[in-house]
């Protein structure tokens, strides 16, 4: 197929005289055309406006019969004298077979007629088009992304002269600029993607060199970052708490009478913490004495009147057990009375919140009233809610951000998670997490923060949707 070379015509040279006046308009005629055309295109308003400007107004520049606007993209775009295409019209079909057998053929502007085309083309050339076709190609420009090319056929019965074609070429490149201005493709179309893998795989045949596909690029960043493995955490309440302390309980029932020691004071193993009253023991224990002083005086006097009254004798067996029972409650009550003042087990630290609450007030025993901690016997303590509880193995990481100090995080080692959850005082049901240090800290017991605890490696997409699809379940049941 001979493609006719197609250049602008150079203006003539005026005459010297001023009396050519009507030839240089009649030749400044289709250039004025071309003029207002451009100016035109740069204001159309939208897209539609610039294909219907394609297929009829390109008229001033050249007469035609019938016009056809093509994309590669999206299939034939708008036909000259007709409002609406009709997709599946057989006319349709075939100009769609011309289109993009031209295209493959030939991405140049040039002039062809039937015989340029296959046999199974060309034999219903004349059931639907005039002689001689002018294609007028438009190309996707690299630097407009996710743009196709198109076309543009104009069909008449005369030939196409070469300055015919110049203009047109000319008109096509202004209107080309206007368009792809305008171009905004869908997100998801499938020509554009399929311009691109061309473009990725052969840069020769597809829109663009592959670093220009920002489209592709995009979407493969955004796979990559929701598949992307990351650990899955939780947040949690935690707290710095005692791992092994001495708990003092009550050893008896009565009141505290004083303490001998200070919240958070370091105290030695045998030192007094603190009293009970011992007045109420002290006289329970004089009453005790006296009453096992005077059973042991009747036993006396029973003993010599045995000598002589057999009755006597009889009654010292139950003097016996009654003087047994009191010494026995005097024991009882010396005991207590040594034990009014407790002991420190071991060296440590005193737990203990407000000794002014204790003292005055009565306790009954078992009763727990503070615990004493060895200064480095430390460990963390969370509260994991009900709707966090990933799974999480013995040995995971934990780390504790205190309030005191948010930048430098307590790390430790997951020891345990208890199996049930356990209610806490607001009401709110928890799991209680258990770990060790991995190293000594000098931050004291008692200190509250955040616990962030460590799972196992999840993709991205699951992290970030877990909390809404478990939302998402519990309320809607899906």
């Amino acid at each position: 197929m001979s493609d006719p070379v197609i250049s602008i015509q150079e203006k003539p040279a005026e005459p010297a005289s001023g009396r050519a006046e009507p030839a240089a308009s009649t030749a400044n005629t289709p250039l004025a055309a071309l003029l207002d055309l451009s100016r035109r295109a740069r204001h159309a308003r939208d897209m539609a406006e610039l294909a219907f400007m394609a297929v009829n107004d390109s008229h001033s520049l050249a007469p035609y019969r019938q016009a056809a606007l093509w994309f590669e993209g999206g299939g034939l775009r708008a036909l000259s004298g007709v409002v609406q295409i009709e997709a599946n019209a057989p006319y349709a079909h075939w100009l769609e077979r011309v289109f993009r057998h031209v295209s493959i053929e030939n991405r140049r502007p040039h002039a062809f007629d039937k015989t340029d085309l296959p046999e199974d083309l060309a034999e219903e050339w004349d059931e639907w088009l005039p002689e001689s076709a002018m294609w007028l190609p438009l190309p996707a420009p690299r630097n407009i992304k996710n743009s196709t090319r198109g076309a543009l056929l104009l069909v008449r019965d005369l030939p196409w002269s070469e300055q015919e074609g110049s203009l047109l070429v000319e008109w096509m490149d202004v209107w080309n600029h206007a368009w792809q201005a305008r171009f905004k493709p869908p997100l998801f179309s499938w020509h554009v993607w399929k311009s691109r893998v061309l473009g990725f795989i052969r840069p020769e045949e597809g829109a663009g060199r592959w670093w220009q596909h920002r489209p592709v690029w995009i979407t493969i960043a955004v796979l990559v970052i929701l598949f992307f493995p990351v650990r899955l955490t939780v947040l949690a309440p935690g707290e710095l708490v005692a791992a092994s302390p001495a708990v003092i309980r009550s050893p008896l029932e009565g009141v505290i009478e004083s303490f001998a020691v200070r919240p958070n004071q370091t105290v030695k193993k045998n030192q007094v913490l603190f009293s009970f009253d011992e007045a109420l023991i002290e006289s329970r224990l004089e009453v005790a004495r006296q009453t096992m002083a005077t059973a042991e005086a009747e036993y006396r006097q029973t003993t010599q009147q045995a000598l002589s009254d057999v009755r006597s004798k009889a009654q010292m067996a139950l003097l016996t057990g009654k003087i047994e029972e009191k010494r026995a409650e005097v024991v009882y009550l010396a005991e207590q009375l040594a034990r009014a003042r407790v002991l420190a087990p071991q060296d440590g630290m005193v737990l203990v919140d407000d000794p002014s609450e204790w003292i005055g007030r009565p306790v009954s025993v078992g009763e727990r009233v503070m615990r004493i901690a060895t200064p480095n016997d430390k460990e963390v303590e969370a509260w994991v809610a009900m709707g966090d509880a990933i799974p999480m193995m013995e040995g995971a990481s934990v780390s504790l951000y205190l309030n005191s100090s948010p930048l430098s995080p307590v790390t430790a080692t997951l020891r345990y998670i208890s199996h049930d959850a356990v209610q806490r005082p607001d009401g709110s049901y928890a799991y209680r997490v258990r770990a060790r240090l991995d190293e000594s800290t000098d931050h004291r017991v008692g200190l509250k923060g955040t616990a962030k605890l460590y799972g196992e490696r999840v993709p991205f997409s699951y992290w970030l949707m877990r909390r809404p699809l478990a939302t998402i379940r519990s309320t809607l049941g899906l």
